[in-house]
């Protein structure tokens, strides 16, 4: 009986024995299948001090994440001496997060790394949520540090080359007008666009130039326009910062004031000629009604004149026409 129980207890062990050795034989193929697929990459970021575990490496394979892209972005981060460790900094889960929401991870990177080097504030948040809205977060970095110029009008969108605007003389000044500005990265996210900055320029340098009394006070002295302009703030709840604002080219256009006078003076003439062409066409009326009225006149006389033979020819019949007979 003892023998019985030893021998089943003999078996049971080399089940285990066995079933042990099949997991441990399992575990190794699994490390060496890991480490054939990920060993480069884990190798790279160990060296680099980025800090990238194995498990965290096969899982981004069953999540379908990119781990070179990973793996890389985080070197970068590690090597340009940025916060990997802390919660708010550039962790794996967070760059892996950011992959999946379909945003561009080495663009993110580049982007903090470059606003680091210029000493600008920009955290692992707002350069993801700048790119997940849609917008160049490195470029936005580019332009904080390097201000950019926009063309006002631009003729690429609007096909015009210059703004046209009028002073109070009534002359034509034709302005093209270049805008330096820089990326406001605190309202980057839901700022007006370029669009914006540049027609509010062009409706301010118009509005300046209307507002002036001649053309020739333009001409003498445009950075008072572009100085005006400026203190206006047009660069409210953009996603820019306007630098500095400066008259490129100014032309004499058409004296529009001397053209709508000459307008308005031609077509006082032909009001003119209308009105007296209207006094002449009474006054004949008024002629053909005297001559009517003359003509009737006379009509009355002649018959008037009738009636003088007959009175005289009933006064006589009757013997009323006062001749006294012996």
């Amino acid at each position: 009986m003892s023998l019985l129980l030893l021998g089943q207890s003999f078996d049971i062990f080399m089940i285990l024995k066995w079933v042990g050795i099949g997991f441990a034989a399992l575990f190794a193929l699994f490390v060496i299948i890991a480490f054939i697929a990920f060993g480069s990459l884990w190798i790279q970021a160990y060296f680099a001090s980025a800090r990238v575990s194995m498990f965290s490496l096969v899982g981004m394979y069953f999540r379908q994440v990119k781990a070179p892209v990973i793996v890389h972005a985080k070197i970068m981060a590690a090597q340009a001496g940025l916060d990997i460790s802390s919660q708010s900094g550039i962790l794996t889960q967070r760059l892996e997060a950011h992959y999946l929401a379909g945003g561009n991870v080495m663009n993110v990177v580049q982007a903090i790394i470059a606003a680091q080097r210029a000493g600008i504030d920009l955290d692992f948040d707002r350069a993801a949520a700048i790119d997940l809205a849609g917008r160049d977060v490195q470029d936005a970095v580019r332009t904080s540090v390097h201000p950019k110029v926009i063309d006002c009008p631009d003729s690429r969108r609007s096909g015009k080359s210059t703004l046209s605007a009028i002073a109070q003389d009534g002359v034509e000044l034709r302005v093209r007008t270049r805008v330096t500005v820089r990326t406001n990265l605190e309202q980057l996210i839901g700022g007006a666009t370029e669009e914006t900055i540049i027609a509010r320029v062009g409706e301010s340098i118009i509005s300046s130039i209307g507002s002036s009394d001649t053309h020739q006070t333009v001409l003498e002295n445009p950075d008072l326009i572009s100085r005006a302009v400026l203190k206006r703030g047009l660069d409210a709840q953009t996603a820019f910062q306007i630098v500095s604002i400066d008259i490129a080219d100014i032309d004499v256009g058409d004296n529009i004031g001397a053209r709508l006078r000459a307008d308005q003076a031609e077509a006082d003439v032909r009001v003119a000629r209308a009105k007296a062409e209207q006094r002449r066409a009474e006054a004949i009326a008024t002629e053909q009604e005297n001559r009517a009225s003359v003509a009737e006149n006379q009509a009355q006389l002649v018959l008037a004149e009738a009636e003088v033979p007959r009175a005289m020819a009933l006064a006589f019949k009757d013997g009323n026409l006062g001749l006294e007979t012996n």
